[in-house]
C-alpha cells in the first residue's frame, strides 16, 4: 500500500488533482452544513444541471468553459432564491423546473453540435485527473476566496442559518446573506463539476454534513467535522480509485456513503 501511495504521489497531474480535490470537497462541505439546516439540499443537484447546460453551450461554440459556466450558474442560484420567496412557486419545484430544462437544454445542444466529445463526458461524469493548469489555477484561486468568505462572515451565516426572524430582529440583511451562501455553493457547484461530474457533485456538499449531524450537534462542531470528513473521503476515495481504476468521482460518493452508514451505526450504539 505504501508503495502505491508513494507511486501516486509521483506524478505531478495527481498532485495537482489532489490540491484542487482539497480545497473543493472542504468548501462543498462547509457550505453543505448551512444548505442541509436551511433546507436547501436539493440546490446542489439544480445548479450542477444548470451548470452542464452552460458548459454545453461554452464547448459548443469553442468558449473555456468554467468562466463562462460560474457567472451563468450564480445568476440562476439567485434566481432560484428569488423563485423560492414566491409562494405560488415552491423552492423544490423551482428547482426542479430550471434544473431538468437547463439539462434538456444541454443534452438538445450536445446533440445538434459536437456529440457527447470527451470535454462532455468530463462535465457529465467528472475527470478530475483531466484537469489542464488553467482549469486548476481558477479552482484553486476560487476556492481560497470561497473559503475566506466563509470564515469571515461566519457568525453571519450562523446566524441567518439557524433563525432568520432573530437575524432581521437584530438587524443582519438576511437576504444578501442567504444570496451569499446561494453565490458560494453556484462557484463550488461549478468548480466541483469537473472533479466530480454533474451527476455525483452534489453529494460533497450533503454527505458530509448528513453525516456530521449523526454524531456532532452543535453548528461549530459539525461544519469542522464535516471539512474533515469531506477530505478523508476524498483522499480514500481518490487513492481506491487509482489503485482499482474506477472512477474517481464514484469512489469518493462510495466512501462518503460508507462513513456516513458507520456514522449512523456508531450513532445508534452511543444512544443505547
Amino acid at each position: 500500500m505504501i508503495e502505491a501511495i508513494n507511486e501516486m504521489f509521483s506524478f505531478s497531474f495527481i498532485n495537482r488533482a489532489i490540491l484542487v480535490g482539497v480545497l473543493v470537497s472542504l468548501c462543498a462541505a462547509l457550505l453543505g452544513v448551512s444548505l442541509v439546516l436551511k433546507r436547501y439540499a436539493n440546490i446542489g443537484d439544480g445548479l450542477s444541471h444548470v451548470g452542464y447546460g452552460i458548459t454545453t453551450i461554452a464547448i459548443a461554440f469553442g468558449f473555456s468553459p468554467l468562466p463562462i459556466a460560474i457567472p451563468g450558474v450564480i445568476i440562476v442560484a439567485i434566481i432560484l432564491l428569488k423563485i423560492g420567496n414566491n409562494h405560488k412557486i415552491k423552492s423544490d419545484s423551482a428547482i426542479a423546473l430550471i434544473s431538468s430544462s437547463a439539462l434538456a437544454i444541454g443534452v438538445a445542444i450536445t446533440s445538434a453540435t459536437t456529440g457527447m466529445n470527451t470535454d462532455v463526458c468530463n462535465f457529465m461524469f467528472g475527470s478530475i485527473l483531466a484537469m489542464n493548469t488553467s482549469d486548476v489555477i481558477l479552482s484553486i484561486v476560487v476556492s481560497i476566496i470561497v473559503l475566506i468568505l466563509f470564515i469571515v462572515y461566519y457568525r453571519k451565516l450562523f446566524a441567518v442559518t439557524f433563525d432568520e426572524n432573530f437575524s432581521k430582529a437584530i438587524g443582519l440583511k438576511v437576504e444578501r446573506y442567504t444570496s451569499l451562501i446561494a453565490i458560494l455553493t453556484a462557484v463550488v457547484i461549478v468548480v466541483g463539476m469537473r472533479m466530480m461530474g454533474t451527476l455525483l457533485i452534489s453529494s460533497i456538499v450533503i454527505f458530509p454534513a448528513l453525516t456530521s449531524m449523526r454524531v456532532f450537534k452543535s453548528f461549530k462542531g459539525v461544519v469542522i467535522s464535516s471539512g474533515i470528513i469531506s477530505i478523508v473521503c476524498f483522499l480514500i476515495g481518490i487513492f481506491l480509485s487509482y489503485i482499482y481504476n474506477i472512477s474517481t468521482g464514484a469512489m469518493i460518493v462510495i466512501t462518503n456513503l460508507a462513513l456516513f452508514v458507520l456514522f449512523t451505526v456508531f450513532s445508534k450504539i452511543i444512544k443505547e
